[in-house]
């Protein structure tokens, strides 16, 4: 299992290598949008064994002395207080995270930018925020009919009613929280205002999916179209660099669409474009790092089946759309797999069915399938994290490795004086809990020693989790499912 299938360090050299080639194209200054997340790029890592979620950031590193960061924000999303699904934070405050991350590895942030200004107060507070902490801020405008009205848009009117953006290094990164938030827009505005001030500059886009030399129906792109149900993105061949090249190539249909808009753009703001299609746009090498096919194959297929877990539970919370389950089944069936090809579901679901309560079930990265069981004094999730622990460490199941004498206080505390209706201990408590115990008890130190192990690993529930226990999971880097039901009938899960 994990069979490693792709070239990080390569992959960190040839990256670095084409954007300085792009930056020389243009003349020594580029504006590169960076689609996708740059710290915790959990999705790559996980359809492409080997690449690691902070390769981006390690290749950006490379770049250092050349670069600076700008991040966009949509005004709307500010106002709307839009999270991020995956560490549960608004897009306000992830911004001041992505901020403190890039100024933590010593890469430069120049300023943030809010698009979509219309005088939200929830904007101009978070500017005077921002302003306050020594950032600087810019504010770009929507345009009336953008992105089809070209003569509009490229012009005092349109562009040149932005902000024009400060900048000092000669690869300028445009980078944002989330998906919407006017990265492109941002560059092409740059574009407008540095050609009307006799400097030349360079639009380029990286994308790490679609991987543009990988086949259409190849099982890492169709996780990508599984990634990106919400958006409703479709893989499509690039008919314009076909027409272009004679050579087929991938990429997805928001950038098709809007590529002839694009091109107009360039032609009226410096004269010519320098792209005849989209994949010209993008400087993504990680097609040519891929070492195992089969391995990333298998990977791809296994988050595409995690993805459809994840959107249907996301339809029982109310989150999702019943059309991206029916998406995600099409991916699916065109790949020829299901559910029975994620071994953790059926014997979670076998135990449950014989203690009649909720299980978990973990595969260790060796293939050896543990479950944990609901009881008096443990959740299942926690149960099963004990029994992995002894499992890894060759200790016998019998062994205690938490006292009941020092669960059952634990349980006082959070129903007696904390308010808890739910005895049981989660995840966390348990980590915490063992953790005091490792310091007197060589065999609970050495049960703490595996949880290194644990990365990687598979897991499902027969039931949705506490936020507490999926946050722990994801700490862990144990990738969990869960069936789309709660343990209860109750209206309001905590």
């Amino acid at each position: 299992m994990n069979k490693i299938g792709f070239d990080n360090d390569k992959y960190i050299f040839l990256q670095s290598q084409k954007i300085l080639e792009r930056i020389k194209l243009f003349g020594g200054k580029l504006y590169l949008e960076f689609g996708g997340k740059l710290f915790d790029d959990y999705h790559a890592s996980r359809v492409l064994p080997g690449f690691k979620p902070d390769s981006k950031v390690k290749m950006l590193l490379q770049l250092k002395n050349k670069a600076e960061i700008i991040i966009t924000i949509n005004a709307d999303d500010i106002e709307k207080n839009k999270r991020r699904g995956d560490l549960g934070i608004t897009y306000d405050l992830d911004v001041l995270r992505l901020i403190d991350a890039f100024r933590d590895i010593g890469l430069y942030v120049g300023s943030v930018v809010i698009t979509h200004y219309r005088s939200q107060a929830t904007a101009d507070l978070f500017q005077k925020r921002l302003e306050a902490l020594g950032i600087k801020v810019y504010r770009h405008y929507p345009i009336p009919d953008y992105p089809s009205n070209i003569p509009l848009i490229v012009s005092d009117d349109g562009f040149g009613k932005n902000d024009y953006i400060e900048t000092i290094r000669s690869l300028v990164v445009v980078t944002a929280p989330g998906p919407g938030s006017g990265k492109m827009a941002t560059c092409l505005s740059q574009l407008y205002h540095e050609y009307k001030r006799g400097i030349r500059a360079g639009y380029a886009k990286f994308e790490t999916f679609p991987i543009w030399n990988l086949p259409l129906k190849h099982p890492v792109n169709l996780a990508y179209e599984a990634a990106t149900t919400d958006l409703d993105d479709v893989n499509m061949i690039d008919p314009f660099h076909l027409e272009a090249y004679g050579v087929t190539s991938v990429n997805y249909n928001r950038d098709i669409e809007i590529f002839p808009v694009l091109n107009a753009m360039f032609e009226k703001i410096a004269g010519k474009s320098p792209y005849k299609s989209p994949t010209d746009m993008s400087v993504n090498m990680a097609g040519y790092c891929i070492t195992d096919d089969e391995a990333v194959c298998r990977a791809s297929e296994q988050e595409i089946i995690r993805r459809y877990y994840n959107t249907r539970c996301s339809l029982r919370q109310g989150m999702s759309e019943r059309e991206e389950v029916y998406k995600l089944e099409l991916l699916m069936n065109q790949l020829g797999i299901s559910s029975k090809d994620r071994p953790v579901v059926d014997a979670a679901l076998k135990r449950a069915e014989a203690t009649g309560g909720p299980a978990v079930a973990l595969q260790l990265n060796d293939g050896r399938i543990i479950t944990g069981k609901t009881s008096d004094l443990l959740g299942a999730s926690a149960a099963l994290l004990l029994n992995a622990l002894k499992e890894l460490g060759g200790i016998q199941h019998e062994i205690h490795l938490i006292s009941p004498i020092i669960i059952e206080p634990i349980q006082v505390l959070k129903t007696r004086h904390m308010g808890n209706q739910n005895p049981r201990l989660h995840t966390d408590e348990v980590l915490i809990a063992l953790s005091i115990c490792a310091a007197t008890n060589p065999t609970a130190a050495l049960a703490m020693q595996q949880l290194p192990k644990l990365k990687g690993c598979e897991a499902h529930s027969t039931v949705i989790l506490s936020r507490v226990d999926e946050n722990v999971f994801q700490k862990l880097g144990v990738n969990i499912t869960c069936e789309p039901q709660y343990q209860t009938k109750k209206l309001y899960h905590r």
